[in-house]
């Protein structure tokens, strides 16, 4: 033990191991009495068996034993007041704090919870909309960005709500900050973009349902740059698959290119959430006409599709599967039926049709197997049309 505390149970721990077991790793018993331990319960100093360990350290020095140094008293709400309403605002002492903040947000999961019963959640949120409003790339936007990823904002939905009412220009100065140019480290992009998904999860339908056609044209602008990580580019594809069921975001993402940089990233193969995320997202875009031209446009739509079903997931499955049927419904037309034998796809519906897949997905592959048949019949993988039994 390097630092003693007594919890409410009367049970000793190391105060790291104890905050990691209540706050990381989310338990609520004491690990010793099993008896219930809340995680605003108090964890009194040990000092007496911290004076102990200190003294055994000593005698033991010769042996190569350090002495433990006596720890910093835990941090309190009006510290991190103090930083938040005094230093923030002084503009010496502004990165300052906000580096400090971050520090003492990486030391222990217990400055965390007091951070952000504190306030600092709406501070940082306050600096950026402020860094927004006077245009200016300041350097403290790395470490606000810093902070918000370390209090994991993207799990507290609820605090969030609150502070996006207050604040009307949150999603619009996230956006300014992943557009800055190349200055800005991947990083900062993609902690930014963590925040702006926790955002949207928390934003109003009616706030969705007016967001511009610059917003998608920059979430479309991270796919196609290396901009960011593997993580930020999964958060840019579900701020898309969250947003894109409004029928006027469908349109402002078609317009922005989305269809064309989805198809052009699955083509490389990405990793198994990335593939479903990017399935999500063309089945919403391929549910309206310009989305489904944009799809048949690109000469590896129909392919990349087909290739995917029945090789990544069954939520892969599902929504490549009904991608095709889209397409065969509402804007087939005899080429693009050539293609879809041609690249496979057909073949991959009738074997979708063998697989215990959900009743409505076999009864739209029979549907269009059946539609079809006079132009798919003399295909090898394709048997009686009528009752839709394949090969």
């Amino acid at each position: 033990m390097k630092d003693p505390v007594t919890a409410t149970t009367g049970i000793t721990y190391d105060r790291e191991s104890i905050e990691h077991w209540l706050f990381t790793a989310k338990n609520t018993t004491c690990p010793v009495s099993k008896q219930p331990l809340p995680k605003d319960s108090d964890l009194t100093p040990n000092h007496t068996l911290r004076r102990l360990i200190q003294s055994w350290c000593t005698e033991n020095a010769s042996h190569g034993v350090d002495r433990i140094p006596t720890p910093k008293p835990p941090l309190n709400k009006s510290q991190v007041t103090k930083l938040i309403t005094h230093d923030l605002r002084a503009p010496l002492l502004q990165l300052q704090a906000l580096r400090k903040l971050e520090i003492l947000a990486v030391e222990s999961e217990r400055n965390k919870k007091c951070m952000v019963e504190a306030g600092v959640v709406k501070a940082m949120f306050g600096f950026i909309v402020l860094c927004f409003s006077k245009q200016e790339a300041n350097k403290g936007l790395e470490e606000a960005l810093s902070i918000l990823h370390l209090l994991r904002i993207q799990s507290s939905v609820a605090e969030i709500k609150p502070i996006l009412m207050e604040n009307n220009k949150i999603i619009e100065a996230l956006t300014w900050v992943l557009d800055l140019d190349s200055d800005v480290y991947k990083m900062t992009r993609t902690n930014a973009i963590l925040v702006l998904k926790a955002v949207i999860s928390a934003t109003s339908t009616s706030m969705l349902e007016i967001l511009s056609l610059e917003f998608f044209k920059t979430i479309v602008m991270l796919l196609r740059q290396e901009a960011i990580t593997q993580q930020g580019v999964n958060d840019a594809l579900y701020i898309l698959l969250e947003t894109c069921p409004l029928g006027t975001n469908r349109t402002k993402m078609v317009e922005a290119g989305a269809v064309f940089e989805l198809i052009e990233h699955e083509c490389s193969s990405p990793e198994r959430r990335t593939t479903e995320l990017i399935m999500g997202v063309l089945f919403h875009l391929c549910s309206c006409a310009a989305g489904r031209a944009a799809f048949l446009s690109h000469a590896a739509g129909v392919a990349v599709v087909a290739k995917r079903i029945l090789r990544v997931s069954l939520a892969t499955d599902d929504r490549a599967v009904l991608i095709l049927c889209l397409i065969c419904k509402y804007s087939v037309t005899d080429e693009v039926l050539q293609e879809m034998l041609k690249v496979g796809a057909v073949s991959k519906l009738c074997m979708t049709l063998q697989v215990d897949c959900a009743a409505y997905l076999k009864d739209e592959i029979g549907g269009v197997l059946k539609a079809h048949s006079n132009v798919w019949k003399n295909s090898p993988c394709f048997d009686d049309p009528t009752n839709t039994r394949c090969h």
